[in-house]
């Protein structure tokens, strides 16, 4: 079984004062209780807080580009520990499915090197074991999934397997975004820095007030140079499944869903159930 992952809660420095402190603290005569409280104030002032810790995957693969920027990205961010369990191989499409078993899991690296496991199977896989399986020895205060190559509006929320480890983690009492980064336009490039932007802003702006009732979809328009993107608008998920192209030059201001949202170059932010939508049969 591999070896859990772990994460240090002080830093070198906040242990190396507390232990000085606290030699201190003894040779102080037992009778001298000023001193003896003095001291214990000022361990209690030297402790440095607990890292904030983000566990970070994906369904594109743990090589895939998206994941490495946003990791690269979210440990800019002060405090912050971040630990990467994502899929050994792309799993796009894969929605919520899981593996019944043991899980192998392998060392690996982000595309730049970032330490990271390979978890053979599907991308709720990857919360299943970091979780259930004991992967790491702690708990994350959030997660997030991505970012995704390609937007994960409407009908297509459903098929992402981006959402699906971010419901997973959900449905284990873990807050989770779940970030996607739209196709771009014919011969241009996914607009990474602007998507690492739209995750660093949402984590800053909600770290201090998450919560687990549903998982945060955030889709970040790419707008290849025609236009920038819109700021980020809360609207409901559609029924459709349309992936056409944004047009970051729209003149549109009040859309009505994600879809019509995405479309018009606003980044879109929706609230999506733990759970995903039962499946329909229409006889025929």
């Amino acid at each position: 079984m591999e070896k859990p992952l772990s994460r240090t809660r002080r830093t070198p420095a906040a242990l190396a004062a507390v232990m000085a402190l606290a030699l201190l603290a003894g040779a102080c005569s037992s009778s001298d209780s000023t001193s003896t409280s003095d001291t214990s104030a000022a361990v209690a002032t030297t402790a440095a807080p607990e890292p904030f810790q983000i566990l970070v995957t994906n369904d594109d693969g743990v090589g895939a580009p998206g994941i490495d920027a946003v990791v690269n990205g979210l440990r800019t961010i002060p405090n912050v520990e971040v630990t990467v369990v994502a899929p050994a191989t792309n799993q796009s499409g894969s929605g919520s499915k899981t593996t019944d078993g043991p899980l192998t899991v392998t060392d690996a690296t982000t595309a730049s090197g970032y330490p990271a496991k390979s978890v053979t199977g599907f991308p709720a896989d990857s919360i299943i074991w970091a979780i259930d399986q004991g992967g790491i020895d702690f708990t994350p205060d959030l997660v997030v999934s991505g970012i995704n190559s390609g937007q994960n509006t409407g009908a297509a929320t459903d098929l992402s397997g981006t959402v699906g480890a971010a419901r997973a983690a959900v449905q284990r009492g873990i807050p989770a975004l779940a970030s996607s980064q739209g196709f771009p336009q014919e011969s241009g490039v996914y607009d990474w820095p602007v998507g690492v932007q739209e995750v660093l802003g949402w984590v800053s702006a909600n770290r201090d007030q998450l919560q687990t009732t549903t998982v945060a979809s955030l889709n970040i328009p790419t707008c290849n140079g025609q236009g920038t993107v819109k700021a980020v608008t809360v609207l409901p998920v559609s029924t459709e499944l349309v992936l056409n192209a944004q047009d970051c030059l729209s003149a549109l201001t009040n859309p009505a869903t994600d879809v019509i949202g995405f479309q018009n170059g606003f980044v879109t932010l929706a609230a999506v159930s733990p759970t995903p939508a039962p499946t329909t049969t229409v006889a025929g």
